[in-house]
């Protein structure tokens, strides 16, 4: 009867010892993929766009796109899109910002506005 007890506490007590461990292993890779992409969601996506400079403020420029370039097809292919960008102190800009030149611009949408991430202007 003592045997029996005794490999009846020693069959418990290895099995509390699997669950715990198994409990507290450290994710998978499998897991660690799915916890990153979903942490990754929230934040902005960069986007760019490509066009002819419409206006150039202190803090902002205008950019005029071409429907082809907008791939919007809700508006007229004959009527050109604009898009304001903020600049800010993070905002590369290849190029001087001239009315007139053509940009390609990579930003992200923040608060409701464009923010300029990099701008590269070409004549």
């Amino acid at each position: 009867m003592k045997n029996v007890g005794r490999v009846l506490f020693t069959t418990v007590a290895g099995l509390t010892l699997v669950v715990a461990v198994w409990a507290f292993s450290p994710p998978t890779t499998h897991e660690a993929a799915l916890l990153s992409l979903s942490s990754n969601s929230n934040a902005p996506q960069e986007q760019s766009v490509s066009g002819k400079i419409a206006s150039v403020e202190k803090t902002s420029f205008t950019l005029t796109v071409g429907q082809s370039q907008t791939h919007n097809l809700q508006q007229d292919p004959s009527t050109p899109k604009t898009m304001t960008f903020m600049i800010d102190k993070n905002t590369t800009i290849d190029g001087s910002l001239k009315v007139g030149a053509s940009a390609d611009v990579t930003y992200r949408q923040e608060r409701g506005s464009n923010v300029a991430i990099s701008v590269r202007v070409t004549s």
